[in-house]
């Protein structure tokens, strides 16, 4: 069982820069595989990353690779998604998931828990 915050939210302007942060908080968050997805109004949730257990696998949604790095600090109990070169399409919720799991995930049905979400709004 574990508990997600996402933190990190904001305005920024296209092309800059911003890093969530997904604060874990219960049993054996090492076990657990990690995710980021996102949603805008009227849309399917999406996904943007992934990451494993271990930190050393990641995947990535087509439309950010590239732009986009997920990491974990498994000794803070943290994952994060720096976010590069934002563009306008990026607007939207950004929340963090997590399930336990030796793989990469990268559908949302696959996750069993889920934060609240932080909003990112990219000027044009």
């Amino acid at each position: 069982q574990v508990q997600l915050v996402e933190s990190g939210g904001g305005l920024v302007q296209a092309g800059g820069s911003l890093r969530l942060s997904c604060a874990a908080s219960g049993r054996t968050f090492s076990r657990y595989a990690m995710g980021w997805f996102r949603q805008a109004p009227g849309k399917e949730r999406e996904f943007v990353a992934a990451i494993n257990w271990s930190g050393d696998r990641t995947y990535y949604a087509d439309s950010v690779k590239g732009r986009f790095a997920i990491s974990r600090d498994n000794a803070k109990n943290t994952v994060y998604l720096q976010m590069n070169s934002l563009k306008h399409e990026d607007t939207t919720d950004y929340y963090c998931a997590a399930r336990e799991g030796g793989n990469i995930y990268y559908t949302n049905i696959q996750y069993t828990f889920w934060g609240q979400g932080t909003q990112v709004t990219v000027s044009s």
